[in-house]
């Protein structure tokens, strides 16, 4: 049956992300001011069109208390007063979320420019912060007591991917490879000056948490982002190729990674089936995806619950050379969270930022042929899902 693709009214306008590092002199909300004013700086925006603001809960991972109100410590920084506007937190999937979020509002006349905020701090792994990640993500009397921590957690979905879709450790390292060769792309990469990398390289590195050796995670660092969701007219005002909105969906299946209610799925093809219907496409037209890879097995997953490769079938994808360049689905295009960095709570914001900038032709020595992006991004232990397809057509 033919598919009937929808018309978007909303789109990116612009989008941008600070170089991942560590900034010791922000805490996490002087970090988020710091963030907009670069976007500001590189993007030259009217303010008086921005009337709208989403961002997420400053203190989330610096140690400080969580602030709920880190949106009206915002408007008071940036000294404007938007009619739309609060602070949403689902963990990595926030920013995806703020998009849907904002493209409703503006659907429904409630704004007409929404700035969608990110700035992120990541604790010192080896100085307690991976304690205090385990705190936040674990169950408090089934998982924590007995040592939880985040790569163990992971590489529980590793292993029992593996086992029942017959994904090989391999596969993994090539994840790490892949993501590595187009962070050399990426002047901004904080693995760039590392260079390449092979699948013996990540075999040997470091055992972290079996089947995860060093290679296989992602790089703790600090940094921000900024995306601008706009009415189609105004987005068409403001740039050339505008990043428009085509579809998102969202599911949210479980608290603690013991409650998954599958560990192969982890409710990924719920967010993606929505998404899809919404746009009126399928998988086959989507040209490169943006995938959360905190670990080497996420785009594997990722891949195969968006419907982008068959099950079972993610491993052999990126050993066949597909998600690299010259292939025929490039996946994180930036380098992911593995090569490119993993901004505290703000990871979410960067592949969101080059899924637009993909679509919008901007993404220079990196840029792949994209009509249609897909972003997928989550929250928590792989719990809260979003999913996004951007688009150079309406």
């Amino acid at each position: 049956m033919a598919r009937t693709r929808s018309r978007s009214t909303v789109a990116i306008a612009a989008a941008y992300e600070m170089r991942p590092g560590r900034y010791p002199q922000h805490d996490k909300l002087a970090l988020q001011e710091a963030v907009v004013a670069a976007f500001l700086r590189a993007c030259p925006v009217p303010r008086d069109v921005v009337d709208g603001l989403l961002v997420t809960p400053a203190g989330m991972a610096d140690g400080r208390s969580v602030d709920v109100f880190s949106h009206e410590r915002l408007i008071d920084a940036l000294g404007f007063s938007p009619r739309f506007s609060e602070t949403l937190n689902a963990g990595g999937s926030s920013y995806c979320l703020m998009v849907a979020r904002a493209a409703t509002a503006i659907a429904a006349g409630q704004a007409n420019a929404v700035l969608c905020v990110g700035g992120g701090k990541f604790p010192v792994v080896g100085a307690g912060g991976g304690d205090a990640m385990a705190r936040l993500t674990s169950h408090p009397d089934f998982e924590y007591p007995y040592g939880a921590f985040i790569p163990a957690m992971y590489a529980l979905v590793a292993t029992r991917h593996m086992h029942e879709r017959g994904t090989r450790r391999e596969a993994l390292a090539q994840v790490a490879v892949t993501s590595r060769d187009w962070a050399l792309r990426h002047p901004d990469a904080l693995m760039r000056d590392k260079g390449a990398i092979t699948i013996e390289d990540v075999l040997r590195s470091r055992p972290i948490a079996s089947p995860f050796n060093l290679l296989d995670c992602s790089v703790p660092c600090e940094g921000g982002g900024v995306v601008l969701v706009t009415r189609a007219e105004l987005a068409r005002e403001l740039c050339a190729q505008p990043a428009y909105v085509l579809g998102f969906g969202e599911f949210h299946d479980h608290g603690v990674v013991a409650h998954a209610a599958d560990f192969c799925t982890m409710g990924v093809d719920v967010s993606a089936r929505a998404a899809f219907a919404m746009a009126g496409l399928a998988p086959a037209d989507v040209d490169v995806a943006q995938l959360y890879d905190a670990f080497s097995i996420n785009p594997i997953l990722l891949l195969e619950e968006t419907g982008l490769v068959e099950r079972g079938r993610g491993g052999t994808f990126y050993l066949d050379g597909h998600a690299a360049k010259g292939g025929n689905l490039p996946v994180n295009t930036y380098g992911g969270l593995m090569s490119f960095g993993h901004t505290g709570d703000a990871s979410g914001m960067s592949m969101l930022v080059e899924g637009a900038l993909q679509v919008m032709g901007r993404a220079q020595d990196r840029q792949v042929d994209a009509d249609i992006a897909l972003v997928h991004a989550y929250g928590g232990m792989m719990a809260d899902h979003c999913t996004l397809l951007l688009g150079r057509n309406p």
